[in-house]
């Protein structure tokens, strides 16, 4: 740049040859003096614009003020010289705040740069908006930045540029964002086939999830497929490999992410991630010779720790975790030591048992003394973590003793943390005495009033310990130098109970005032207030020291304080009225009990320890602390991406006849199927707050889904796009599905995401049987194989809902054939056997009766072939030769549940050709049941054939 303008090359040049400043400071007057001349002038070219921009650009790198050019500036953005542009942006950039009017006059010019088809000029746009965009930039370039980050025409490293540039405006104005409604779209492009994309992609995901957990929760099946082709399948460019290990940065972001959500029930979600970690663990096992290799690889393998102890503190891969760390904190590496400490704190933050960690607690208490306060800080951490009642007084003792040569930076979290230790482990309420008031006496101004004040209320709140209280302080009292801390305790405590200790040798009344009042003259006022009251109080229970107490309140009558001279003036009156008097006695009466409260410890230890801008996955402290801190933070449940709908997992039925159905169910064609319809609109992504998205419906669909209510298989779904058809099948509770899904297009349909969420989620539940693919190439088919398994009567079909992208994001949600009847055993009765257990059974409420109209064929008659296909296809056996009326159908079945057992079921249907009507009654040993066959088996009956 500057070769092509040589007055900027020369202007520099003059610059760094003067000698002295009083000679840099003429020159840039007299170049500033010409700039605004030529200016005012005008008449100027885009090059001489540009020339003299560039040199006030230099003007303020060099850091003297600049009021000129911010004009010039604004008309170079709308250059289409990018030379010139560019001086225009870099200018914008450097000279303007958010908040500046000249930015409201390069808004139009910016969008018209976001809209360009020269992605130059867009990554220029975009530079500015992430640089300088306020609240009325982000307002009104918000979409056009959006747009950038999904078009398909995007070239990469646009893509990577606006990514940055909406989570450099979430993080500031984040309520610009509609986040929800974005969600499944800029999740969609985390299946990008450009890492350094996805990699962008995932930090803006990142921001946005963790305020956002529902809306975003798809991203959960997203990142564990892309772990799994990163690090099982090695699916990545060589450009991502950092000293052979594939792409590091986007590794330990994806971890990350997946610990912003609770553990997935799903078994095929949690094979493929303990798979992904055991990789991870296993291939950080030895460390190399390469440094960079070690780096890239222990920062995957710390991140692949911290999940690995989100997802299950129990498992095997956490015992391996402990072991690797055990050899991490006694590394040579400052770095390795502070990343191993700071993952076992996690592990004991998290942990249902301590003791793979306390094999390590003398390494842990040396790091205490470790050269490098980082490394000594998370040494804290980790005792504060690790601290039960077992070790409590070894941990104590060794913080109080490190205390007095600790940095003065550490000492006041280190007196937090030792006193909240105190209180929680006390295994007597002597020792926490002793240990509070050797805190106080070692820490001193480090000693905030929460610690003093929590030792008063749990002193007042425990008459047990109050006399001991009051000599133990009485003793610390005597050292020559007491804190000033120490002697508000003192003096709290020594004025409610110090008549307690009053007729010990040496604990008398005039040797605790002597003692008390030699210790106000080092004090502050609101010390010596406190101490005025502790007096006051001597008054009543002391009446030898009376007069001692009259003399020091009369002199403090005339100090300059107002508190203290008040005090002393209300004290005074009160200490000169007779003793018998009721004022005096009233006034002076015991302090009551404190209310329970939480300890105002841990209020200031959290506020210290706020969440940062990507915020932690757990807390410093012990379980209970992390258990609080989820419960308040996350409020909804997530559903994975992988069609999980219970807490249950698929049974071991389920899990054996996988391989038989797939073999079975291969193949299947839907060449033959009725007339499709139109195909999926984009649509925005459903809220947070619905739980099942709308469902596509329409004459076709609901005729393909009724049909595949009483069949085994068909289509379930089909457009100019798509072709989605099932093949099924059932045994007692369990059932399988294979779902094929058809891409009739020339183009491959990318970031495919497969997702089922159910209505009743207690008592279905639907697994996949391993990850959905993320695509579907041009016209092939592939299979999706779900686990179903019936654990009571439901009344909600699931929905599936298909995302994808085909020049735009388009999503679809259809209902699944999956309904009660799917889990029925047809059972054979003898006329005597079935009657009987109809009249047992009774009329309502476990009787279901309705009456509907009925479709004749063209010659008048009813379609028995069709009634007896729909009851036989809802898994009852028809009973023949029950009825007296041969036109009467009767079945009996069983439902087979997981939790509830077996329940049976009758049906009568009995059609009326005169009437065209028909009416069936259900009849079950359970009322839920009943009246759910009678709405399954009404619908296919009165539908025309």
């Amino acid at each position: 740049m500057a070769t092509g303008m040589r007055g900027l090359t020369q202007f520099i040049a003059d610059i760094r040859g003067a000698r002295v400043r009083e000679l840099e400071e003429k020159r840039i007057n007299k170049e500033m003096a010409n700039i605004r001349k030529r200016f005012k002038d005008g008449n100027l070219d885009g090059y001489q614009k540009k020339k003299y921009v560039a040199k006030i650009i230099f003007t303020y790198i060099l850091g003297y003020k600049v009021d000129v050019g911010h004009m010039e500036a604004v008309n170079l953005i709308s250059s289409n010289k990018y030379s010139e542009k560019q001086i225009g942006y870099l200018a914008v950039t450097l000279l303007m705040h958010e908040n500046s009017d000249f930015l409201r006059l390069v808004v139009n010019s910016i969008r018209k740069d976001l809209d360009d088809n020269n992605e130059i000029h867009n990554c220029l746009a975009l530079h500015a908006i992430a640089n300088v965009g306020g609240r009325e930039m982000a307002e009104a370039l918000a979409e056009d930045v959006h747009r950038l980050l999904i078009s398909p025409t995007s070239q990469s490293f646009v893509k990577k540029k606006a990514a940055l540039t909406l989570l450099r405006m979430y993080r500031k104005h984040p309520d610009v964002i509609p986040a929800e409604e974005w969600a499944l779209r800029i999740i969609s492009i985390m299946d990008d086939p450009d890492l350094g994309v996805v990699i962008c992609v995932t930090s803006l995901v990142m921001a946005l999830a963790q305020d956002h957990l529902d809306a975003f929760a798809v991203c959960y099946q997203k990142s564990v497929d892309r772990l799994h082709r990163l690090v099982v399948e090695h699916e990545y460019s060589a450009t991502y490999a950092y000293y052979k290990v594939p792409s590091p940065w986007l590794q330990v972001k994806l971890l990350r992410l997946l610990q912003y959500y609770p553990p997935s029930d799903d078994p095929t979600i949690r094979s493929v991630l303990h798979n992904v970690l055991q990789v991870v663990m296993t291939n950080s096992a030895e460390p190399t010779r390469n440094v960079q290799h070690n780096n890239a690889q222990h920062a995957v393998l710390f991140e692949a720790i911290g999940l690995a102890i989100h997802l299950d503190t129990n498992s095997p891969l956490v015992g391996t975790a402990a072991v690797l760390l055990a050899r991490f904190i006694s590394s040579k590496e400052t770095n390795v030591r502070y990343l191993g400490l700071d993952t076992m704190a996690h592990l004991a933050a998290r942990a249902d048992s301590l003791e793979p960690i306390k094999k390590h607690q003398g390494t842990i208490i040396l790091s205490l003394r470790d050269k490098d306060i980082s490394v000594r800080r998370r040494a804290l951490d980790l005792l504060y973590s690790m601290c039960d009642v077992d070790n409590s007084e070894l941990i104590v003792g060794e913080l109080l003793r490190y205390l007095k040569v600790a940095d003065y930076g550490l000492r006041e979290e280190m007196v937090l943390k030792i006193a909240i230790l105190t209180e929680k482990y006390a295994s007597s309420y002597k020792w926490y005495v002793d240990t509070i008031l050797d805190l106080i006496s070692a820490a001193g101004d480090h000693v905030g009033d929460e610690v003093w004040y929590r030792v008063v209320q749990i002193v007042t709140n425990t008459e047990d310990l109050q006399e001991y209280a009051a000599k133990v302080v009485f003793e610390h009292m005597k050292s020559p130098s007491s804190h000033e801390s120490l002697v508000k305790v003192g003096g709290y405590i020594l004025g409610e109970y110090g008549h307690l200790i009053a007729n010990m040798p040496g604990y008398s009344p005039i040797e605790q005032f002597q003692l008390l009042h030699s210790k106000s003259q080092f004090c502050g006022a609101p010390t010596r207030a406190l101490l005025l009251s502790t007096y006051i109080k001597w008054v009543n229970v002391f009446p030898e020291l009376k007069l001692q107490l009259i003399n020091v309140f009369e002199r403090y009558r005339h100090v300059l304080d107002s508190d203290l001279q008040q005090r002393a003036c209300e004290f005074y009156a009160l200490a000169s009225r007779p003793e018998d008097d009721e004022l005096l006695q009233n006034v002076c009466e015991e302090m009551p009990p404190f209310p329970p409260r939480q300890s105002a410890l841990l209020d200031r230890l959290n506020r210290k320890q706020g969440d940062t801008e990507d915020k932690r996955t757990w807390v410093i402290g012990g379980k209970e602390a992390n258990l609080e801190r989820q419960a308040s933070r996350r409020l909804t449940i997530m559903t994975t991406g992988a069609g999980k709908l219970t807490n249950g997992s698929t049974s071991g039925a389920a899990s054996t006849n996988a391989r038989d159905i797939t073999q079975s169910l291969a193949g299947l064609d839907f060449s033959t199927s009725p007339s499709q319809v139109e195909a999926p609109q984009p649509e925005p992504a459903p809220s947070s707050s619905s739980k099942i998205p709308p469902v596509v419906m329409g004459p076709n669909v609901d005729k393909w889904y009724d049909k595949l209510m009483y069949s085994t298989d068909g289509v379930l779904y089909e457009d100019v796009q798509l072709q989605i058809g099932i093949k099924s099948r059932y045994h007692g509770h369990l059932g399988q599905l294979a779902i094929y899904v058809g891409n009739k297009l020339p183009a491959a349909l990318t970031s495919f995401t497969t997702t089922v969420q159910g209505g009743d989620s207690d008592a279905l539940s639907i697994t996949f049987a391993k990850m959905p693919p993320t695509m579907v190439a041009p016209r092939t088919q592939t299979q999706l194989l779900l686990h179903v398994e019936c654990n009571k009567v439901f009344k909600n079909p699931p929905v599936m809902t298909v995302s994808f992208l085909a020049g735009s994001h388009q999503t679809l949600s259809i209902r699944l054939p999956i309904v009660v009847t799917k889990f029925f055993e047809g059972v054979k009765l003898g006329p005597n056997e079935f009657f009987e257990r109809w009249k047992l059974i009774g009329g309502p409420p476990r009787e279901a009766q309705s009456v509907f109209p009925i479709t004749l064929d063209a010659a008048g008659h009813i379609d028995m072939p069709k009634q007896q296909q729909v009851v036989s296809g809802l898994r009852f056996d028809i009973l023949e030769g029950i009825d007296p009326n041969p036109t009467n159908i009767v079945g009996a079945g069983v439902l087979h549940t997981a939790i509830e057992g077996k329940v049976g079921c009758l049906l009568r249907l009995e059609p009326n050709r005169e009437a065209k009507l028909s009416r069936v009654t259900i009849r079950s040993t359970s009322e839920d049941v009943a009246s759910e066959v009678q709405k399954l088996i009404q619908k296919p009956l009165a539908a025309p054939s």
